[in-house]
């Protein structure tokens, strides 16, 4: 199988030097329109999708995200692997802003946005006790450190419903009482998705501030968190373009088995399925059914 790897991101990721045959690309899903159009290229021989979450002009709110259209998107491209890259607030003092952290678990503390591609008429459950996959998250560590990026591995995301931020009786409790590393708003149920969609899927969340549980710092300013994005974009270009040397361009089974979550999760006997449900799902569980 060819390496294809997908980026979930913003404007700054996605103005890649060097993408070849770039081509902004409409793709169609059952599961509605995706976030924007799709960027298609290759970079150093290795095939590479990229994906405005937000849409350019940043008009989607990360509960209205059609995290489902994208992700079906993507694998109806050919993607195999999925970074995502995100702007995250700091609970701790050493993860600064301006750092990158390869989280490697969640907290889910979203509830207004669709969570499977699966339900009545065809029931599933996919393994996510370890939501990331270990040999994608190696790649970003690496390519990060590369593109002279301070990177820490590991750390649990917050993934809160906003859009307003958080309160600080709720900063502190993430904090001192669940031991979260960061916190956003997008990465959930992207994650989840990803998985159901047997798609390797890391996350790289991109510290813009300290949140407002730090005694230094205020409420958090959406104009400090864009001005310090901002000087992440080409970290994180740096970043994304040493991606293809991290992970080649034949790329074997995932050692972990993230690109065969659903083999043993569907629940609901064939003759019980769903047809129509059945038909949304041919590019995400083709593979099985």
């Amino acid at each position: 199988m060819d390496t294809h790897i997908g980026i979930i991101g913003g404007s700054g990721i996605y103005e890649m030097e060097g993408l070849e045959d770039a081509a902004w690309v409409d793709v169609d899903s059952p599961w509605g329109a995706p976030s924007d159009q799709i960027l298609t290229g290759q970079l150093e021989g290795v095939n590479m999708s990229f994906l405005p979450r937000h849409g350019r002009g940043h008009v989607h709110s990360p509960s209205d995200i059609p995290y489902r259209a994208n992700i079906d998107a993507l694998k109806r491209l050919g993607v195999t692997d999925v970074i995502s890259v995100s702007a995250c607030g700091s609970f701790r003092e050493e993860m600064e802003p301006g750092d990158f952290v390869i989280v490697d678990q969640f907290i889910d503390r979203t509830f207004a946005r669709p969570k499977s591609f699966f339900g009545s008429g065809c029931v599933a459950h996919v393994g996510f006790a370890q939501p990331t996959c270990p040999r994608l998250s190696d790649a970003c560590v690496e390519a990060a450190r590369a593109a002279g990026v301070t990177v820490h591995e590991g750390g649990t995301y917050l993934a809160m419903e906003g859009p307003q931020f958080s309160t600080l009786a709720e900063s502190r409790m993430y904090r001192d009482q669940w031991g979260a590393h960061v916190i956003g708003m997008t990465n959930m149920p992207e994650a989840k998705l990803a998985r159901e969609a047997e798609l390797c899927y890391a996350s790289v969340a991109m510290v813009t501030d300290y949140d407002c549980w730090h005694p230094d710092h205020d409420e958090v300013d959406v104009a400090q968190v864009i001005a310090t994005l901002t000087g992440n974009g080409d970290k994180a270009k740096r970043m994304v373009a040493g991606l293809p040397m991290q992970l080649g361009t034949n790329r074997a089974p995932c050692p972990h088995g993230c690109d065969r979550a659903l083999g043993m999760a569907i629940m609901t006997a064939p003759d019980k399925r769903d047809p129509d449900l059945l038909a949304k799902l041919d590019a995400i569980a083709g593979r099985v059914l």
